[in-house]
């Protein structure tokens, strides 16, 4: 068919199929009555002759755009924000949305904030994610209810947003628990003292030079982590023979390549994103009770993967020679 131009009946012919049931097929109409079998004849022949549904004369009948928002904080530094931009892109082309991603500053005000999500509102998405940096609990931008739209980290909605969170706390507890579990009965946490983290070294020396000091200590992730591998060291202190070290942390490659390896408790960013994108998508496609939407909220669990970095607390508490 080179040089002429592609038409939904050239796809119901080469699918043995009506138009009518072409165009169900490519437009996901649910309750159409269409078997597997048709479906996926349907789209290997619309695939083969590189052909696809009109977007613009979709969106005018389902007034849809098809477009989802993604506001993201600090990409440039966040270990998790990689992954959920990769598991809502997924997510969403999977359902035949586009992603338009947003990428904002942790240390951005309300005004800003509100000025992001009216950009992409600007640009008529059907709905939005709204990620904030981990650790960070805050009140979403008024203007995030104008579209259906999920929030996606730690923060919490007080009910009026629907919700996919993973707890810190939860993983705070879970991280304690295996400590104590090896034996450990003083326990420490160390969390940012900034946002770049620039004092985590110092607090690290300060809380392992003590007389009382821990045998196990929590981190809020892998670099804080690193932090305390590299204190420990100037102090004596071996790792886990002396110090047990644990965090909560999306960077599995920096745990695997610390030394002892890094023990980590974690959460799937990922699968995070994939929920939260179908969840927005069944709202906007109105799969979903708008009342039961703005409730919904997922709490994800965290996950232990044991490495070297913890064992039994050793017989003494004091430092040692250097390792």
């Amino acid at each position: 068919m080179s040089g002429k131009s592609i038409g939904i009946r050239d796809v119901a012919a080469a699918a043995g199929v009506s138009a009518t049931t072409v165009s169900h097929v490519l437009n996901d109409v649910a309750s159409a009555r269409i078997s597997p079998e048709t479906r996926e004849r349907v789209r290997s022949a619309a695939g083969q002759l590189g052909y696809g549904p009109d977007s613009v004369a979709r969106a005018l009948r389902t007034n849809r755009t098809t477009l989802l928002g993604l506001v993201v904080e600090d990409v440039g530094t966040s270990p998790h924000a990689g992954q959920i931009i990769l598991g809502a892109d997924d997510a969403a082309r999977a359902r035949g949305y586009n992603l338009l991603i947003l990428n904002t500053s942790g240390a951005a005000g309300p005004e800003s904030r509100e000025s992001d999500v009216g950009s992409l509102l600007a640009r008529r998405v059907d709905g939005i994610l709204y990620a904030p940096g981990r650790h960070r609990q805050l009140q979403p931008p008024a203007n995030l209810t104008s579209v259906p739209a999920v929030l996606l980290g730690t923060a919490r909605s007080g009910g009026s947003i629907a919700a996919v969170i993973a707890n810190d706390d939860d993983g705070v507890r879970s991280a304690a628990d295996c400590l104590a579990a090896a034996g450990h009965t003083r326990i420490g946490f160390i969390g940012n003292t900034s946002e770049l983290e620039q004092g985590g070294h110092a607090a690290a020396a300060r809380i392992l030079a003590g007389e009382d000091r821990p045998t196990g200590l929590v981190c809020t992730d892998a670099a804080m982590a690193m932090r305390v591998y590299c204190a420990a060291a100037e102090l004596g202190l071996a790792i886990p023979a002396d110090l047990s070290v644990i965090a909560l942390s999306d960077h599995d490659v920096l745990a695997e390549n610390l030394h002892p390896a890094l023990t980590t408790v974690t959460v799937s960013r990922y699968e995070m994103a994939v929920r939260a994108t179908d969840i927005l998508i069944d709202a906007i496609e109105e799969k979903t009770d708008p009342a039961v939407f703005k409730q919904h909220s997922a709490v994800f669990a965290w996950t232990l993967t044991a490495r070297g970095s913890v064992a039994p607390p050793g017989l003494s508490a004091t430092p040692r020679g250097n390792f």
